[in-house]
């Protein structure tokens, strides 16, 4: 195989990786003052969506969800990137471990 051609599958690659990422819906989420802002957030059923998860607080919360099957400890001031679904039509909740009787919310999936 010449360089070119292997040059043009190297790219060809890229392109469809880049093509795929770009297609994922990217839904933004805060943790402030120990809440999950907004509360319930709404997704479309059999999608692939990015949460990207902004912890405005100084410290740590843990996002968690057994419904999701999603855990992830985001350190104040952080952010972290989750990924979630497809999924089917539902509601899927998720609370903050080091914070559950405020940090709560729901993914609305239609």
């Amino acid at each position: 195989m010449s360089s070119f051609c292997r040059y043009l599958s190297v790219t060809l690659c890229l392109l469809v990786v880049n093509a795929a990422q770009a297609a994922t819906p990217v839904i933004e989420l805060e943790i402030r003052d120990h809440l999950f802002i907004p509360e319930e957030i709404s997704i479309p059923a059999n999608t692939k969506v990015k949460l990207v998860v902004y912890n405005r607080d100084a410290t740590p919360e843990e996002f968690e969800s057994y419904e999701l099957n999603r855990e992830k400890v985001i350190l104040g001031g952080n952010k972290a990137n989750i990924f979630i679904g497809p999924l089917a039509p539902g509601v899927y909740p998720f609370f903050g471990e080091f914070n559950p009787r405020t940090a709560q919310g729901r993914v609305v999936v239609e």
